[in-house]
């Protein structure tokens, strides 16, 4: 799956799902800035599990702080 892809899958279930603006899911974005709180970042996960077939603990995601930070750890894992 290439890059483009994945930012597609992303943003559209962002925008689809959670209602998020399409304006804010810039690459540098923190969560906060497009308003994601702890509570959809859970339930964000749950949805990277199941559409990428992942499996991601909470430590996964410390250092993920941006959409671009996102879409290359989701990238990574499925790389690897």
């Amino acid at each position: 799956m290439t890059k483009a892809d994945i930012i597609l899958k992303v943003n559209g279930f962002l925008v689809d799902e959670f209602e998020f603006e399409a304006d804010a899911l810039l690459p540098e974005a923190t969560w906060k800035e497009i308003g994601i709180d702890s509570l959809d970042f859970v339930d964000i996960i749950v949805v990277i599990e199941n559409v990428f077939g992942l499996v991601i603990k909470g430590d996964d995601m410390v250092g993920v702080k941006t959409l671009q930070q996102f879409y290359d750890f989701i990238e990574n894992r499925l790389n690897a």
